[in-house]
């Protein structure tokens, strides 16, 4: 089975409706995973969506805030909605790809961004952060047959572990989403299924690597101060079978668009 796999924390699905058309229609992705869609499932433009090939829609929304989904031109049998860590967000979604007998879970996950200030004390955006990031560590931990999974993970996590995700290691070590509280946290989520990081398998670690450019950056290509706060994760299992993966920085230039770019891989699996 061969996919394209492609996802994108949109900001706002309907604001920004022509922008999947165009990443569609130029990507051609199989699998189209988005966050923050910021809509209830009634008023997902799954119609238009529908049109450009995807019989199959799976959605998590939520008013205003927050919502995933999955759009698929493969078939996928169960869906899951889980709430990760008790607050009733729409922050998780996941499907089932393949045969029943040995298929692939499919993981869409926004985690929250945590706020301005690094104190769960004081802020309790990143107290929520760090308790979201502890509840996927626990549930992913503790899932049996660990070593048989066939897991792909994707979305917005909102952490930038490595220090060449981030612009400036050293200045951004007490801003959040790289701060040693997060990415501690952060690791533990990926060590509790050893997940491979799929854009590190194809971009040495020593090369800065982004996916997210603030919009108070009046020349954010200029100034390049990104943060890669996407992530295309996949268990063991599948270790190999992300052949390619690219960032789509040029969509960051688009007209009205999100201040995350797609990240797409393409897959071979058995």
């Amino acid at each position: 089975m061969r996919f394209r796999l492609a996802t994108w924390n949109i900001n706002s699905v309907r604001l920004r409706l022509d922008l999947v058309e165009r990443l569609v229609k130029a990507e051609q992705p199989d699998i189209l995973c988005l966050q923050e869609i910021k809509c209830v499932d009634e008023t997902f433009p799954e119609l238009p969506l529908r049109a450009l090939g995807y019989s199959h829609v799976a959605i998590s929304g939520q008013k205003g805030y927050h919502g995933v989904a999955v759009l698929s031109r493969l078939p996928f049998d169960t869906v899951e909605r889980r709430d990760i860590c008790g607050r009733g967000h729409a922050r998780h979604l996941s499907v089932t790809l393949g045969n029943s007998s040995d298929p692939i879970t499919l993981h869409n996950v926004y985690v929250p961004a945590g706020g301005d200030v690094p104190d769960p004390v004081v802020n309790e955006k990143f107290r929520h952060k760090l308790d979201f990031l502890e509840a996927m560590e626990a549930w992913y931990g503790g899932m049996r047959d660990k070593r048989k999974k066939r897991m792909i993970l994707v979305g917005d996590l909102n952490v930038a572990p490595l220090p060449t995700d981030v612009w400036s290691h050293k200045q951004l070590l007490k801003v959040v989403s790289h701060t040693p509280e997060e990415v501690e946290r952060f690791a533990k989520v990926q060590a509790s299924l050893d997940f491979v990081d799929v854009m590190r398998r194809h971009i040495p670690v020593e090369e800065k690597l982004f996916t997210w450019w603030s919009y108070r950056n009046r020349d954010w290509r200029k100034s390049n101060r990104g943060r890669r706060l996407d992530h295309i994760w996949t268990t063991p299992s599948l270790g190999n079978a992300a052949v390619s993966m690219k960032v789509l920085d040029e969509t960051r230039d688009w007209t009205r668009t999100s201040d995350h770019v797609p990240v797409i891989a393409d897959f071979v699996v058995e």
